[in-house]
């Protein structure tokens, strides 16, 4: 099976790319740094030419930095316009687990426009919203800092392993259209805070954590749950403690 893989060279589509040529599958690389571009539109046509499957890890900046509205709705358009030429059979992207709940930032919502995009251009597609993915947990917790601590909302995640999440879209990418979201999450939920604190202590990081019932997530007020998946379709199994405890072991 031919796959084309747009945001290949970033930290969710190189390893995308890895399993499916481990898999066997004909796999074409493709982002800015192989001279692709989904904004512009550059080398698109080329890149799909014959894919069965296109999977969409494209990003711009990270929770509201940079134009993302811009970058998603343009870059949809592109993608999507590309794809119903080269006759793809199947369109998947990667979202976020609660996207429609957190409009009032700018990334979300953008994310959610690329998501109405997908689910209007007639391809036959799956929409895949992950919850965190564990490696980035570091960048999630800074951006709660204040005074020399971390004030956080009382809220809890279900963050996945990164390396699950690859395989579990790889799978979804190369298997029939849902035509619908599938939500993928990890093996447990746990405290935001308390995940935190277990990672301030692995890094040696003497940072105070409290919670503050005024904090946001990004810019969102959110209930207690509203970072969990709602319907939830697929289980990461490593869990959040043990990916810690190997990565430090490294």
């Amino acid at each position: 099976m031919k796959v084309a893989v747009i945001g290949a060279s970033g930290a969710m589509g190189s390893r995308i790319v890895g399993r499916l040529q481990r898999d066997g599958h004909d796999v074409v690389a493709a982002s800015k740094k192989t001279g692709v571009d989904a904004l512009t539109g550059k080398g698109l046509g080329s890149a799909l030419e014959g894919a069965d499957v296109v999977i969409d890890v494209t990003n711009s900046g990270s929770f509201g930095e940079g134009d993302a509205l811009t970058f998603f709705r343009q870059s949809g358009k592109n993608l999507l316009g590309a794809a119903k030429t080269s006759g793809v059979r199947h369109y998947l992207t990667l979202s976020v687990v609660g996207t429609d709940r957190m409009v009032e930032n700018d990334y979300f919502r953008a994310k959610l426009v690329q998501e109405n995009l997908i689910r209007s251009s007639g391809l036959p597609y799956t929409i895949v919203r992950s919850t965190q993915f564990f490696e980035f947990f570091s960048g999630i917790v800074n951006a709660s800092a204040v005074d020399g601590g971390l004030r956080l909302p009382a809220i809890s995640v279900r963050p996945v392993s990164a390396d699950e999440a690859a395989n579990w879209i790889t799978m979804l990418a190369v298997a029939a259209p849902h035509n619908t979201i599938v939500e993928l999450g990890g093996p447990q939920s746990i405290e935001l805070a308390d995940l935190a604190r277990e990672l301030l202590t692995a890094t040696a990081d003497n940072r105070p954590v409290s919670l503050d019932k005024d904090a946001l997530y990004f810019g969102v007020a959110l209930p207690p749950d509203g970072l969990l998946p709602m319907k939830q379709t697929i289980s990461g199994k490593l869990s959040f403690h043990d990916w810690l405890t190997q990565s430090i072991a490294a």
